[in-house]
């Protein structure tokens, strides 16, 4: 009986065994590397199998038939085979392509910090960062000036990046074009941006390279992004030593829209009084502000409108250069209202729609005047010296209009073009001289992300423009790759022509001008994660057909800057204490204005350099901030027109440039759960060594004088305090430095 019994299991065994099939077969990715890990099914059945460590897989199977087998892998997308299951052993070969995904893919960095976009490790700033960076004193443009590439010029307003000048880096909000982020000033005496940080949730600084979506910026672009919808209604209050201001936030019940109003009044009366000024100012300066929002949700979109209105007045007596007996008065009364409307929809199969609008508008009336010691005006018949009397009546209006089209292509590849129109008009009265300008720019521009795979992008795209003042077009193409080397690393690569019309001080002496243009080429090297940050960044940019003053107005011009950056930001190495440090090394000459030849130009120095560090004290319920910026001396120049030439009389490099800045920030209501309010107590100081800061030199116009370019004051102190009702923001500030 057990012969039987076993001669009936091996007979069953071996029909079993004849009854099964192998399925086998090898699994690659596109680059032909073999896959560890893939899951292999045979679907509707409980059959499969992963890849071994060579990329393998074998497993058999009783069933019969047609099926579908798949191959998955994380990361990857799925692929699915039909197969015919008979007697016979089968091998197949699979080959998983890459999955492209928008939180995985490599991203084009080349010639740009990005902040506030949590999906992306490159972030570097955020509207906490630029307000508690020491020394910027909540000043958009004062923050980014510790990032590389910027320069640390004290006595112009704007940003100056790579080589170039002020007026050659322009700030967009929303996709519209902002004709004077600033406020006016007096010459030698820098101004601040007009924006809150807060306004904002993304801030993009481009050093080179920017987007075909933006134009008429020589070197530089810093695009801000502003908030949708606030988390809750909120009423702001604040009070300093230089200001108050009171605002609203209303949040609609169905969360589905808002608006806000704002009123700030800027007066420094008081603290010029304690802080004592080198000019004598005759008319403190003062700032009122009125901002308003109105937001709201649509179907699949937004739709935002933003309004600033600024109006000041300030006047100031210094010592006139070529007589000591006399004095140059200067006085400024001005407004500046910008209005911006956008408004984003997803309207469905892949496509997205981004429309916005601009208006703004800019009055100065400005008088100058030579007065002696009584303050009183006169004229000494010396043409060199009554031209420092004049008037200037000022107004410009800039609308703009501009739409986007954004197509989605395959993954996460898209296609974006669009249009915009700008139309300018400036009437200017100088004294007896009157002129105005009027210019419609048309540009149309067409950009393509293309993502190969998580490790391969590359974003091409062309612009073009014509100005009816210029009655000349421009091509400018643009081209950047990205190419991932490791965890969260990458290496990219940009090219791109940027052009930008003549300033209108050119424009007003001849329209006979073509644009200016600079070619940028970008090699960059980044690390980013959570916790890190590190970038490596070499540049060169070609400067041609730039503006000379001499002995014709006409586009003559040219130069170069090239230079590497370095930027490294850590969050971990130190418990609770966040750092960055940056480095820039710029050469650069140029040729333009009245220069006899490539000069270095005096708002460029070789060696910038900026350490920041911020430690959040829970205990103390205190963050302290600190930033030390460091330049190397500018160059500075005495050029005396010969009547054939201008020669350089005289010339050198200021010393160095040496800032420590330092500010605390106090939250008294920290831990007390049933608090009412947030409130910051905010401590501020510049330049706490007191250094000497010499940012040029002013020659008299026999070049006999020579006068030191200084701050008004070698030292800044602010205390302020910050409340609001409705939110609670004490998590956020002690996040920002944890």
């Amino acid at each position: 009986m057990k012969k039987y019994l076993l001669f009936l299991v091996v007979i069953l065994t071996s029909l079993s065994v004849s009854a099964q099939v192998k399925i086998s077969g090898v699994v690659r990715n596109h680059r032909a590397k073999k896959i560890i890990g893939a899951s292999i099914t045979l679907k509707n059945s409980y059959d499969g199998t992963v890849s071994d460590s060579m990329g393998n897989f074998s497993f058999t199977t009783f069933e019969k038939g047609e099926f579908v087998i798949e191959a998955k892998m994380s990361d990857h997308k799925t692929v699915e085979q039909k197969i015919t299951i008979t007697k016979e052993a089968i091998v197949l070969n699979f080959v998983l392509k890459e999955e492209v995904s928008e939180l995985k893919a490599v991203t084009v960095t080349a010639g740009s910090f990005e902040a506030g976009d949590k999906k992306r490790a490159a972030t570097v700033m955020s509207s906490l960062d630029i307000v508690t960076t020491a020394s910027a004193n909540g000043d958009i443009t004062g923050a980014l000036k510790t990032l590389p590439g910027a320069q640390q010029v004290g006595e112009q307003e704007g940003l100056f990046v790579r080589g170039g000048a002020g007026y050659e880096t322009k700030q967009f909000i929303d996709g519209s074009y902002v004709a004077n982020p600033f406020f006016s000033g007096a010459a030698d005496i820098a101004t601040r941006g007009r924006f809150s940080p807060f306004l904002f949730k993304g801030t993009v600084f481009s050093t080179g390279g920017y987007s075909a979506l933006y134009g008429q910026a020589l070197s530089s672009a810093v695009i801000l992004e502003s908030i949708d919808l606030p988390e809750k209604s909120e009423i702001d209050a604040s009070i300093s030593s230089v200001f108050v201001g009171l605002g609203t936030q209303h949040l609609a019940k169905s969360k589905k829209s808002s608006y806000g109003i704002n009123y700030g009044y800027t007066n420094v009366g008081l603290y010029f009084s304690i802080i004592k000024q080198k000019p004598d100012y005759f008319t403190m300066p003062a700032f009122h502000s009125l901002e308003g929002n109105f937001r709201f949700k649509t179907k699949k979109g937004m739709v935002k409108f933003y309004s600033s209105f600024n109006a000041q007045e300030l006047g100031l007596r210094r010592a006139n250069i070529d007589s000591a007996d006399l004095k140059n008065a200067f006085g400024l009364k001005g407004t500046n209202w910008f209005n911006s409307m956008s408004w984003k929809e997803v309207l469905g199969n892949g496509w997205k729609m981004n429309w916005s609008a601009s208006y703004s508008t800019i009055t100065d009336d400005i008088f100058a005047q030579i007065q002696n010691q009584n303050n009183e005006y006169v004229s000494t018949g010396k043409s060199y010296i009554d031209a420092g009397s004049f008037t200037i009546k000022n107004t410009t209006n800039v609308s703009q209009i501009k739409s986007v089209f954004e197509k989605k292509l395959r993954g996460i590849s898209a296609v974006r073009f669009g249009s915009e129109f700008w139309h300018s008009y400036t009437k200017i009265k100088y004294s007896s001289y009157y002129s105005t300008l009027s210019d419609n720019l048309f540009a149309a521009f067409a950009e393509t992300d293309l993502y190969i795979t998580n490790g391969l992008a590359a974003k091409i795209g062309a612009r073009v423009e014509q100005s009816s003042i210029l009655n000349k077009w421009n091509v400018a193409p643009r081209i950047s790759f990205a190419y991932k080397t490791g965890k969260d690393a990458q290496m990219s690569l940009a090219y791109g022509d940027f052009y930008q019309k003549p300033e209108n001080l050119y424009l007003y002496q001849t329209k006979d001008l073509g644009y200016v243009k600079a070619t940028h080429y970008i090699a960059n090297y980044s690390k980013a994660s959570e916790f890190y940050t590190f970038r490596i960044e070499a540049f060169y940019k070609k400067y041609q057909d730039l503006i000379k003053t001499y002995p014709s107005y006409n586009n003559a011009g040219s130069g170069y800057a090239k230079g590497i950056e370095l930027f490294w930001r850590d969050k971990k190495t130190v418990k609770n204490l966040d750092y960055w440090i940056s480095y820039s090394y710029l050469d650069t000459k140029r040729d333009f204005n009245n220069y006899p030849m490539q000069l270095q130009p005096t708002f460029a120095a070789n060696h910038t350099a900026s350490f920041v560090a911020k430690k959040f004290v829970l205990k103390w319920k205190t963050g302290f901030n600190m930033t030390y910026s460091y330049a190397t001396g500018r160059p500075y120049y005495n050029f005396q027109n010969t009547g054939s030439k201008y020669e350089i009389k005289d010339e050198g490099k200021t010393k160095s440039y040496n800032s420590l800045g330092f500010s605390l920030n106090y939250l008294p209501n920290l831990g007390k759960p049933k608090a009412k309010s947030f409130i910051v107590w905010v401590l501020s100081m510049t330049n706490v060594l007191n250094q000497e800061q010499v940012y040029g030199y002013n020659y008299s116009n026999n070049g006999n004088i020579k006068q030191a370019i200084t701050p008004p004051a070698p030292q800044f102190f602010f205390l302020g305090c910050f409340i609001s009702w409705g939110v609670d923001r004490s998590q956020d500030a002690i996040n920002n430095n944890l």
